[in-house]
């Protein structure tokens, strides 16, 4: 099975390393200096943990029409996305998978109509240096399809078989990337608000009072309009010990290293990406009404790093 992995950065290079190294027949696809640094030197990744690994993968800088693969992983930038629609519909290739945060699941699976579109999201996180990245991954993905549409479960399981990912597979991945867009926006707000020092913020119960404030609002909008809430454990947001249960995960998240690499290191290093994000997030919330007040007042407290 011919595997491309389409985007190099921090999500992608681990996606592409592990499955490389697991023994799968895999292409990466990066541009620029990075595309030359990974062709002369290798793919180098150090790990969170302590590990530093580097393979010397197959990599290419353009995705031909005849080049075709038996499933692509476009693994870019949400702000990027509409960008790699035209070279997808270029390409013979069937199987497409969108990795990422991403609020245009309708509007892409549209306009790759003669594909089959699945959506997903990898527990990795960090951030790339000059000559490799710097991250943490658990080697877990959700993946599925949009909540109707035919279900790609066998062949994703098939993608996957015999490497150590964990794959749980969703049939309504819309309402997924959605709620994570809720809870992960408002966390990203937070670390503008410390400008990327977000440790000042573990004792600081009143604003991490804040951020649920702004997500179960958010989650209220969805609900109340007919989307699901995900994961399980977030579907009791109403109850008020809901709060009460998430303070450790923000003490956490604001007081660790690997806290640290998984939220301020992307924030700090993807503004435009968490700006876009917050606009059409707000977008898709006004067609219900107005957007919460709770999360108007997290947002302008960012210090003037949104876009």
């Amino acid at each position: 099975m011919r595997i491309l992995v389409y985007g190099a950065g921090v999500l992608g290079g681990n996606l592409a390393n592990s499955l490389y190294r697991q023994g799968k027949e895999l292409t990466l696809l990066a541009r620029g200096k990075w595309y030359e640094e990974i062709k002369r030197n290798g793919l180098s990744i150090h790990h969170y943990f302590g590990r530093k690994t580097n393979v010397k993968i197959p990599v290419i800088n353009e995705l031909k029409s005849d080049d075709i693969y038996d499933v692509i992983f476009v693994v870019v930038r949400y702000t990027q996305v509409d960008s790699v629609v035209e070279d997808l519909n270029n390409n013979g290739s069937k199987n497409i998978v969108f990795v990422g945060n991403n609020l245009k699941t309708d509007e892409l699976t549209k306009a790759l109509s003669e594909k089959s579109v699945l959506f997903a999201f990898a527990m990795s996180a960090g951030h790339r240096e000059k000559s490799y990245i710097r991250s943490v991954t658990l080697n877990k993905i959700t993946v599925g399809n949009l909540k109707g549409n035919p279900s790609g479960e066998a062949f994703i399981r098939n993608v996957f078989s015999g490497t150590n990912f964990k794959v749980v597979y969703e049939p309504n991945m819309t309402d997924w990337l959605l709620c994570h867009a809720a809870s992960v926006i408002p966390i990203a707000f937070a670390c503008y608000y410390a400008n990327g020092d977000i440790k000042k913020l573990k004792r600081d119960k009143a604003y991490i009072n804040r951020i649920m404030d702004a997500t179960i609002a958010a989650y209220a909008i969805l609900e109340d309009n007919g989307h699901e809430i995900m994961p399980d454990s977030d579907k009791d947001f109403r109850n008020p010990k809901f709060k009460k249960k998430y303070i450790p995960f923000y003490q956490f998240i604001f007081t660790t290293k690997l806290g640290k690499l998984c939220t301020s290191d992307h924030a700090m290093n993807a503004i435009d990406e968490m700006s876009a994000l917050n606009r059409d997030f707000k977008e898709y919330i006004e067609e219900y009404g107005d957007i919460p007040q709770a999360w108007i007042d997290l947002e302008k407290d960012t210090n003037g790093y949104l876009i």
